[in-house]
Parts: C-alpha cells; structure tokens; sequence
C-alpha cells in the first residue's frame, strides 16, 4: 500500500490532509480515486490507514479508518556523521542509510574533504538530500524521515555533539601516525598522544556496551580521517573501530556498519 508522510498538524480529528508534492503523485502518478486506502505516518512513528475523500488543486483529503501499530524503527537510534563526498555520493548515503534504519545524518567538513563545499548551495543540497530520506523512508516503510543536519566541521560535532551519546564510533584503518604526523600533533596543541596501532573490532566494543540506544557512527570522506582528527575523537571518547580487513569505500563503510550495529541489538531481524 501506497505510503505517505503527513504533519501532525495535518489531522483534524479524523480528516488528514495531503499537500505538496504528495498531490501530484496520487493524482497523476498513482491515478488514486475517492474510496483507495493509502498509509500515512505522521512523522512521530504512529502511521493510519487511510480512505482518500476529496481532491482538490493542491490538497487531497481523506478519513482515517484504522491506526495502525507499526513497528518498523529501531530502538537503538543511529547518527551517521559522515565525512562529505564527493560527486553525488552522499545521495547514495542518504538514501541506502535510511533504507537500513539510520535515525538521522550530520555531513561534516573534514581534513581530507575533497569536494569544494559552497556554503551558498547548503540550502539546496540539504533539501535535495532531505527529499532523498523522504522518498527512501516510504519505500522501506519508516515510521519516521531522517533528519539532515546542517554541515558542520568534525572538529566543531565532536566538541559540541559527541557528549549526546550513548556510545560515538569512529571507521578507521588503524595506522600508525608518523613522525611528522606526531610533530605536527605536537604544533596543533592537541598536547603528546600515543601511537594509534590498531582498532577495536567492531563487535568486541558493541559487546561491551550491551544498554547503548544512541549511537553516533563517524564515517571519513574518500580518503579517510586524518590521525589528528583521530586523536581529537578519541579525547573526546570515541572509540576507534575497524570493520574488518577490507578496506570500504566512504559511501559503503556507513552502510555496512550501519547493518551491522542494527542486526548485533536485535534491530535488523537478528
């Protein structure tokens, strides 16, 4: 059955209203006629059956004929705070991520960020990635669309943001620093640190942290962190972790992870 998201706000009792580009798809696209039945969530994880009423120029109407009780979004919430792409790549992160159950998207400015970011084009891009999540959490039929934070820098999440969690993951290889990376540690201020040698596996930190129902997964650009942005993170707790010996394009690494937190708790059929 056909899946829409609605406002809270667009319930009146028990009329809904549809507006937007929702019109255009159940009139031209869907052919829908009064008396069909589509779903509409209303973006607080509770979603009704719906028999279409009325059409209008730039609404349709119908009544709600059953609540339904869905279950479909995961009780441990992830945040994918990924490195921005390059090309179109966050288009594909956007909407494979929300297919698989990621709770909401922060795109961060990195080091070794290749694309040109135009701070003038945010408004555009996110609307674009926001209307990707939409179109993606009615396909995998989510009770809620993720949501895309503004772009930040990942030095400016991990001093603000990274305390709001259950439990902050980073992807990373597990190399060493070298010597003019440790000195260049030294210039940054981020004060003597040990060599990074080697990650966790994924799987022995989610075994250790069994309760976690927030989870922020930090994801590099196409050419991964830079150990000082590791250094950073793990002063600010969170725990360095490898995915296993395959090396994973940025685009696939916060996917398969993602699957990966998801089905250890129980969340993705396992």
């Amino acid at each position: 059955m056909q899946r829409y998201f609605i406002s809270p706000e667009d319930i009146q009792g028990q009329q809904v209203r549809i507006s937007g580009d929702d019109v255009k798809h159940i009139t031209r696209v869907m052919r829908f006629e009064p008396g069909d039945l589509i779903i509409c969530a209303a973006g607080n994880e509770v979603s009704y059956r719906v028999q279409l009423t009325d059409f209008a120029a730039d609404a349709v109407f119908g009544e709600i004929v059953e609540t339904l009780q869905e279950q479909s979004e995961p009780e441990v919430k992830i945040t994918l705070v990924q490195g921005l792409p390059k090309s179109d790549k966050m288009d594909l992160i956007v909407q494979k991520g929300t297919e698989a159950g990621v709770s909401d998207f922060v795109p961060v400015e990195t080091i070794r960020t290749i694309v040109n970011y135009d701070a003038k084009k945010e408004h555009k891009r996110r609307d674009r990635w926001q209307r990707i999540a939409k179109e993606a959490a009615e396909q995998a039929h989510r009770l809620i669309i993720p949501e895309i934070a503004e772009v930040t820098t990942l030095k400016e999440w991990l001093l603000q943001k990274s305390d709001s969690y259950d439990l902050v993951l980073l992807a990373y290889e597990g190399q060493p620093l070298s010597d003019r990376e440790r000195q260049l540690d030294g210039e940054s201020g981020l004060g003597d640190k040990p060599q990074i040698l080697a990650c966790d596996s994924l799987r022995a930190v989610l075994n250790g942290f069994p309760q976690a129902r927030s989870i922020a997964l930090l994801i590099g650009p196409e050419g991964g962190f830079d150990p000082q942005e590791v250094l950073l993170a793990t002063q600010q707790g969170a725990r360095p972790v490898t995915l296993g010996p395959r090396i994973l394009r940025t685009e696939t690494a916060g996917l398969v992870a993602a699957a990966i937190i998801l089905y250890h708790y129980g969340q993705m059929g396992g």
